[in-house]
């Protein structure tokens, strides 16, 4: 006889059976029974239809770019093709410059976002612990990094980055500034300076999680003799390791995603993020191409134009899902671990 078994039958004769402990509350046992199995339905069906609204257009991209050009104009086919195909993905990686600029955004999305959360991790540790002239201020501008959108500024952005001068010395030496578009300096020069892509955002978090350790760990660490970068990296280090980890994959995802900032400073730089938006111009001179028309563009229907767009759009977020996979774990527990702090 299994335990559960036998647990019931003990709880059968101490209080008799279901019906008759039903009986004996006038039926509202029964009832709520009933009642919690229906809120149970109502919120399985709430979150089924939750994920399927979240789910349902990337499986229609995913399915959509394995159909053959055929099963586009086929209204039969809906969902499943009638024939597997993978020639969506090989023309629209060689549209887009796949693998120029896979590697081009890998660099430059890792190096810019280990720079950011580094820069981020030590302000953020010093408006929490730290009592310095205008502190208020200068967390407001923080804020304000926060709540006003980059268009806002685009402009001051440009002409700073075209003619940049530092303290005026290269206007001095060579007349004019250095125009710095085109290249990288630009993203590593406001992300040195927490300027970048939602680096208001990082530091928040950061400061937010600090202010939440007790100052007492800190406190023990200077009676023993550290110092206060020892103190750091050290003690303070070891125990960010969740918001830390949040810090750098929201940095890589948004700096893998971003055109605006690309297009703003990069220019012509193949990043998977901008040749994105080219694709569908791109695909008539392609096709004309593979026909062996040189210097003409045919033209598309929009069934294709959507299938490779669809198809680019998946080439884009599947390195993202591939680093959620591995880093899952990781992410997981440093959402819940500053949830819990904060």
């Amino acid at each position: 006889m299994t335990k559960a078994k036998a647990k019931e039958m003990l709880k059968t004769q101490k209080y008799g059976s279901y019906w008759e402990r039903n009986r004996a509350s006038g039926g509202y046992l029964f009832k709520k029974d009933v009642m919690n199995f229906l809120v149970k339905v109502c919120r399985f069906v709430l979150l089924f239809g939750m994920c399927f609204l979240i789910l349902q257009p990337i499986l229609n991209k995913i399915s959509v770019s394995f159909m053959e050009e055929s099963d586009l104009y086929n209204p039969i086919v809906v969902s499943i093709p009638t024939k597997f195909t993978a020639e969506n993905y090989i023309m629209a990686a060689n549209i887009m410059q796949y693998g120029k600029g896979l590697k081009n955004s890998t660099v430059i999305s890792l190096t810019i976002a280990l720079l950011q959360t580094a820069m981020c991790t030590i302000v953020g540790y010093g408006f929490a612990r730290f009592k310095f002239p205008l502190k208020k201020m200068w967390f407001a501008f923080v804020l304000a990094l926060i709540i006003i959108p980059p268009q806002a500024f685009s402009s001051s952005l440009y002409l700073h980055f075209r003619y940049w001068d530092f303290l005026g010395i290269i206007r001095a030496i060579k007349g004019e500034g250095l125009n710095l578009r085109g290249s990288v300096l630009p993203y590593y020069l406001m992300s040195a300076g927490c300027m970048g892509l939602k680096n208001g955002l990082y530091i928040y978090l950061v400061r937010q999680f600090f202010r939440n350790i007790p100052i007492d760990l800190e406190e023990a660490a200077y009676v023993d003799g550290c110092g206060m970068f020892k103190t750091f990296t050290r003690i303070m280090l070891p125990q960010s390791k969740p918001i830390i980890t949040s810090c750098f994959l929201f940095a890589l995802v948004w700096q893998w995603t971003d055109g605006f900032y690309s297009k703003l400073f990069l220019g012509g730089k193949v990043l998977v993020s901008t040749s994105l938006a080219n694709v569908v111009d791109a695909l008539g001179v392609y096709v004309a191409r593979q026909q062996g028309a040189v210097n003409e563009q045919v033209s598309v229907s929009t069934q294709l134009s959507n299938c490779i767009l669809s198809t680019g759009t998946l080439l884009i977020i599947m390195p993202i899902l591939l680093v959620y996979l591995f880093a899952q774990k990781a992410f997981v527990e440093s959402i819940a671990s500053t949830g819990i702090k904060m």
